[in-house]
């Protein structure tokens, strides 16, 4: 291969490279496009913004759109919401989208709800569509005990103007859980719910479930109603249930004490039969003490053993005559 042909080569990259850089820096297509659109826009500003960092495909396209659409934005305006971290073509689309819907919204108030952290193009778009929030089951308990679970649908249209710093759907679901249980929860019977679940929406709305949120509720629609447990015989048979095991517990201390007296008493009893034994074992000391000093004669004290024998056998005739008399003895008679 010549010299000539390697240095052509070598001139058509060198071309190739410059041309990649300078299209790469100087958007010329999309300066072509938007000066076929209609948008007044020169390549040195489309330059600058390269310059201070902002893809100009963000800007110009929307802005396309925009004049397209006979909004009239500046592109100035576009460019600073991108700075401040904004989508620049979603604030575009929600402003087309009112625009169609002829709903009044301003390209500022569109680009703080962005900035707010909200989806402005489906905020619209909920204003022109409401939306559907179905509740989670809600668990409710009558007057007269019986537990009523109820499901609701709560249709919603966004309201623009309450976007920033208006709560959420999480907001609207609790406050509806809320009213549906006061509207249970003042019912004398379940029935009447059951009978009339109309009542529930109704006393719902009635309480302005939808001030300071984002959203207008239209319509509360009970979905579901069904009973649940029978709350109130469980919780009177948990009582009835406590009552009775504290009754037998203090039966239960009752019976304690009362055997712990028994083996008070038992002991006693042992006590006081050591003292008879005791007292016993003192008698025969002092009569010999009286056989000593003369205080008792020999007689006396051959009177006192007769009498005592005689004592002795009356007791065992005695004995012989109940255990002859028993039933047993009897029935066998």
């Amino acid at each position: 291969m010549s010299t000539s042909v390697l240095s052509i080569l070598f001139i058509v990259v060198v071309a190739i490279i410059i041309l990649s850089v300078f299209f790469s820096f100087f958007p010329v297509m999309l300066w072509i496009s938007a000066v076929a659109s209609g948008v007044r826009v020169s390549i040195i500003t489309l330059v600058a913004m390269r310059l201070r960092r902002v893809t100009p495909s963000r800007i110009v396209n929307p802005q396309i759109k925009a004049h397209k659409a006979g909004l009239g934005l500046d592109m100035n305006q576009l460019e600073s919401h991108y700075l401040a971290g904004g989508n620049v073509d979603r604030v575009v689309n929600a402003l087309i989208a009112a625009q169609r819907a002829e709903i009044p919204l301003e390209f500022e108030r569109a680009a703080a709800i962005d900035l707010a952290g909200r989806d402005v193009l489906q905020a619209v778009q909920m204003s022109v569509n409401p939306k559907v929030i179905e509740t989670p089951v809600v668990a409710a308990m009558a007057r007269n005990g019986i537990e009523v679970k109820v499901k609701a649908r709560v249709t919603v249209r966004a309201n623009i103007d309450r976007l920033v710093g208006g709560a959420g759907e999480e907001t609207i679901i609790a406050r509806v859980g809320e009213g549906i249980v006061t509207t249970v929860g003042s019912s004398d019977s379940h029935k009447q719910v059951l009978e009339n679940p109309d009542m529930i929406s109704r006393t719902v709305l009635q309480k302005g479930l939808d001030a300071g949120t984002a959203f207008e509720i239209l319509s509360i629609d009970i979905a579901d109603v069904d009973v649940g447990k029978n709350i109130g015989a469980m919780l009177q048979t948990e009582q009835a249930e406590a009552d009775k095991r504290i009754a037998q517990a203090k039966a239960e201390e009752r019976r304690a004490m009362a055997v712990a007296q028994e083996q008070e008493m038992k002991a006693r009893v042992v006590e006081m039969r050591a003292r008879v034994v005791q007292s016993e074992s003192d008698v025969p000391l002092a009569m010999a003490e009286a056989l000593r000093q003369g205080q008792l004669g020999v007689m006396d004290y051959m009177n006192f053993k007769n009498i005592e024998a005689d004592t002795q056998m009356r007791g065992s005739i005695g004995k012989s005559e109940d255990s002859g008399s028993s039933p047993d003895n009897k029935s066998n008679k």
